[in-house]
């Protein structure tokens, strides 16, 4: 099925009107970097993670007043449901023994709450050490994944489309986390990243980059058969051949990561986000960033 049959929109054309867009993302994602910062799980961070059943619901804002005045630090509380049960997620930093932290939990919810019978039914510890190296790990894998997809790309083209895809990927990943930054803590679900959201990242890297090798190509194919055609020219007849596509695989795995967001839960919840905000960026720099820095760098190949 085509749904963009014969189009010739001009996307080279408006490269610069998507620079400006990408610039804009990129600087709001920097100053909320540095504004808000990243909310690091205990994946990366270290501590405890308790999930806490009552017999009856419990209001999470409640749950951490009470706990702040019992533990030795102010914990971070939330509450989801899990098979029509309504648990806590109780997580805290510390090097206190785990059995203490463990006693003072119930016995502050039970003090606060007379009759929730609280119930500790999971323990997540993870050291200080541990979470350093999980971190430096996490960011090797995804360096290492660019520097990966960078030599396939020059070998399979040449260094110019691996810089656009490699650019492309950079452009996709730096917003993704922008709009984790900006909306932490203002939307009702967790934005932490931790090893699942670092899984996510990936996910959307092998995604974006499989919109982008599809481009590429058909320029390949493209400057063979129109050899009297502009490469502008030629790029922009790639992208709109390829529109189709583009924008029916993008769709129907949207739509898929779009249930799973709805109906997956407070676990995947933040996982499912990311794939819908790294989709929908990596179709748009599919579009107009990765082959536009291809284009920018023959030009300025050719006036040299």
């Amino acid at each position: 099925m085509r749904i963009f049959e014969n189009s010739n929109y001009g996307f080279i054309a408006s490269r610069k009107k998507g620079y400006i867009f990408s610039g804009i993302l990129i600087l709001i994602s920097l100053i909320s970097f540095a504004v808000n910062g990243l909310e690091l799980g205990i994946d990366f961070k270290g501590g405890r993670e308790f999930v806490v059943e009552t017999t009856n619901p419990l209001d999470a804002t409640l749950v951490r007043s009470a706990l702040a005045s019992v533990l030795t630090s102010d914990p971070e509380v939330k509450t989801y449901r899990v098979d029509g049960v309504d648990q806590l997620l109780v997580r805290t930093v510390g090097d206190e023994d785990i059995d203490v932290v463990r006693d003072q939990l119930i016995r502050g919810i039970a003090a606060a709450f007379p009759g929730s019978e609280p119930v500790i039914e999971k323990t997540y510890v993870v050291s200080a050490r541990f979470a350093k190296d999980l971190e430096r790990g996490a960011i090797y894998s995804v360096i290492g994944s660019l520097l990966v997809i960078f030599v396939y790309i020059l070998i399979r083209f040449e260094w110019r489309f691996g810089v656009g895809a490699v650019g492309a990927l950079f452009h996709d990943v730096i917003i993704t986390l922008g709009v984790f930054s900006l909306l932490q803590g203002v939307i009702g679900f967790s934005l932490q990243i931790d090893q699942t959201i670092i899984a996510a990242f990936l996910t959307i890297v092998g995604y974006s980059l499989n919109d982008t090798v599809v481009v590429f190509d058909r320029i390949r194919e493209y400057t063979g058969l129109f050899k009297s055609e502009s490469y502008d020219s030629i790029l922009n007849r790639s992208i709109n051949n390829t529109l189709s596509r583009t924008i029916i695989t993008s769709g129907t795995t949207l739509l898929v990561v779009g249930v799973l967001f709805i109906f997956g839960g407070e676990v995947l919840r933040g996982f499912a986000f990311a794939l819908l905000i790294g989709i929908g960026i990596g179709t748009y720099s599919s579009i107009f960033v990765a082959s536009p820095i291809v284009l920018e760098l023959r030009n300025r190949a050719t006036k040299r």
